[in-house]
C-alpha cells in the first residue's frame, strides 16, 4: 500500500472519533495528581482505530500511543500516535489541534503526518516528499527561505512551558526574530513546513508529541532537533527551523 494513502486512512479513522466530540459537552479527565493534563474520549478513541488500522495493515510492526501504551517495542519498525496533540485546545475549542501519527525505522523517523480535520487539512511527509490536502486544494509543501533570524516568525505553546535557565534560553531568541505567535501546539510546527513560519520551538515534549512532525517538516526542506542539536525521535527541548542556517543562527541564540 502507499504510504501516502495508508495516511489518509489513518487521518480519516482518527476523524471520525474526534469530530463528533469537538467544541461537544463531554467528559475530561486529568491525568495527574498535580497539576493538569487532560485526556477526553476522543482522544482513546481515536488512538484505538489509528491502533487497530495499523495491526490490520502492519502486524509485525510496534505501536507506541500517548494513550494506550506500547506493544512490540523490540520491533525495527514502531509507530508512534499521539490521537489529539493540543488536547487543552480541543477542550477548549480552538482548531489547532492535531492527529500526530509517525512512523519510526531503527529509531529514525521516516513517515508521518498531522491531520486538522475540523479545517479538513492533512499534512504528510513520505519519501516521496511533504505534502499539503485541504482548503484550496493539494500541494507539495516547501519552508521559508528568509536570510536570518530578524526576519523570521516564531510558533511555541507556551512560554509558560519554559523555566528557570530554558526561559533565559527561549527569551533571548524570542527576542531575536521579527514575530512570536503562542497556542499553537502541533499547528506551529505544521506551519513551518508549509512555509508560513520560519520556527517552532516546544520543552518537555514526548516522543508522541513529534514523531509524526519530523518527517513532514524534513521533506519540505526544514531540520528538527533537539536544543543541544542531537535527534529529535525521542522528545525534550525541540526546536524545528525552515532551514539549516536558520537551525544553526536559532541554536546560537539559544546557547548565548
Amino acid at each position: 500500500m502507499a504510504m501516502a494513502e495508508f495516511m489518509r486512512r489513518l487521518a480519516a479513522a482518527a476523524a471520525r472519533e474526534t469530530l463528533p466530540r469537538f467544541r461537544a459537552a463531554g467528559a475530561v479527565a486529568n491525568k495527574y495528581a498535580v497539576g493538569f493534563d487532560p485526556v477526553t474520549e476522543a482522544d482513546r478513541e481515536a488512538e484505538r482505530v489509528i491502533r487497530e488500522l495499523i495491526r490490520a495493515e502492519f502486524p509485525d510492526d510496534g505501536i507506541l500511543g500517548e494513550e494506550h501504551g506500547g506493544e512490540k517495542q523490540d520491533s525495527h519498525r514502531i509507530w508512534v500516535i499521539d490521537p489529539i496533540d493540543g488536547t487543552r485546545a480541543f477542550i477548549s475549542g480552538v482548531p489547532v489541534w492535531g492527529t500526530l501519527v509517525g512512523l519510526t525505522v531503527d529509531g529514525r523517523a521516516v513517515c508521518g503526518m498531522m491531520s486538522q480535520p475540523f479545517t479538513g487539512e492533512l499534512y504528510f511527509g513520505t519519501e516521496e516528499g511533504a505534502f499539503y490536502e485541504g482548503p484550496g486544494g493539494a500541494r507539495r509543501l516547501s519552508t521559508r527561505q528568509l536570510p536570518g533570524l530578524g526576519d523570521a516568525t516564531l510558533f511555541t505553546t507556551t512560554p509558560a512551558l519554559f523555566a528557570g535557565e530554558l526561559r533565559d534560553r527561549y527569551d533571548r531568541l524570542e527576542k531575536a526574530v521579527r514575530l512570536a505567535r503562542y497556542g499553537t501546539d502541533c499547528y506551529g510546527f505544521a506551519m513551518v513546513a508549509a512555509g508560513h513560519a520560519d520556527l517552532a520551538v516546544d520543552a518537555g515534549l514526548q516522543s508522541y508529541d513529534i514523531v509524526g512532525l519530523i518527517p513532514v517538516i524534513e521533506r519540505a526542506g526544514g531540520v528538527v532537533t533537539t536544543w543541544d542539536g542531537g535527534p529529535a525521535e525521542k522528545g525534550g527541548d525541540i526546536i524545528a527551523a525552515a532551514t539549516p542556517d536558520m537551525h544553526a543562527q536559532a541554536l546560537a541564540a539559544i546557547r548565548g
